[in-house]
């Protein structure tokens, strides 16, 4: 599966919702801090490609 990419919306403690941007009316997902890359803010877009998630 993959490569998906999303748009951090928000960041709420512990947790990332992440949006699809990759597809329309993308929808969101709830992600663990920690499973995150450390330069990850609101408003930075990701990849997830295995199992990982990287800035682009």
């Amino acid at each position: 599966m993959g490569p998906f990419e999303y748009v951090v919306e928000k960041i709420d403690g512990d947790y990332a919702i992440l949006r699809r941007t990759d597809v329309p009316n993308g929808d969101t997902i709830t992600v663990a801090m920690a499973l995150l890359p450390p330069e990850t803010d609101e408003g930075v877009r990701l990849r997830w490609e295995n199992l990982e998630y990287f800035v682009i």
